[in-house]
């Protein structure tokens, strides 16, 4: 069968985002390790992901805005991980990914950052056996950030990295669906309690009620 890919927030990990709480603190970490001493203002704006008010605020405060993006995103990360091993931060179906690893060429493709991408997929191959052929996740950059789905620039890439150009990609979102669509893959909506009241992209190939039903559902032989 040809590289089965999934998106991890919501997918693989239990909730659809990074928990706002952590993107706080992240925040909060990159401006003291920049001795930056922000206004209740300029704190909000520099937590949030609007890149243009980052951006302003970084260069009122006289900061370097790459760096302090770099930063927020690395310790973001280091917040997320905790959660994870903690069990704050749950995992689905990890048999089923396991599974379907042995029969096929199986990758990770997020939104999330890389560091944390290939983070759960350390995680997952050291504690439950399950080894992803590739993981892409966004750059700590600007630009990397910009290049999220519905942008199908990391699945591409994942699928460069593989040498391949069909597949079929696993997410949660309609925005999975239009990137998987427009990279040449075959999609799968998959339903998650975050997302029952979604409808059905017209452009979904499939949809899961579980990872455990995409045994059922697609052949993998």
């Amino acid at each position: 069968m040809e590289p089965v890919l999934f998106d991890m927030d919501g997918v693989i990990l239990e909730g659809p985002r990074t928990d706002p709480q952590v993107y706080d603190d992240a925040a909060d970490a990159a401006l003291a390790d920049l001795g930056a001493d922000p206004t209740p203002a300029q704190r909000r704006s520099l937590r949030q992901h609007d890149l243009e008010g980052v951006e302003a605020t970084c260069t009122d405060l006289g900061i370097d805005s790459d760096r302090f993006w770099r930063l927020k995103e690395h310790y973001a990360s280091v917040g997320t991980h905790e959660r994870i091993r903690s069990g704050d931060r749950g995992l689905y179906d990890v048999d089923a990914i396991a599974d379907l690893g042995g029969r096929t060429t199986i990758g990770l493709v997020t939104n999330n950052r890389h560091e944390t991408a290939t983070f759960v997929a350390d995680y997952l191959e050291s504690e439950f056996g399950v080894a992803f052929d590739v993981v892409r996740g966004r750059e700590p950059t600007f630009e990397g950030y910009r290049r999220r789905k519905p942008d199908p620039y990391y699945l591409e890439r994942a699928l460069g990295d593989l040498g391949v150009e069909g597949g079929l990609y696993i997410g949660d979102f309609p925005k999975d669906v239009t990137a998987g669509t427009a990279a040449g893959l075959e999609t799968a909506l998959l339903r998650r309690p975050h997302n029952r009241g979604l409808e059905r992209p017209a452009d979904a190939t499939y949809e899961l009620e579980s990872l455990a039903a995409l045994l059922d559902t697609v052949s993998i032989d």
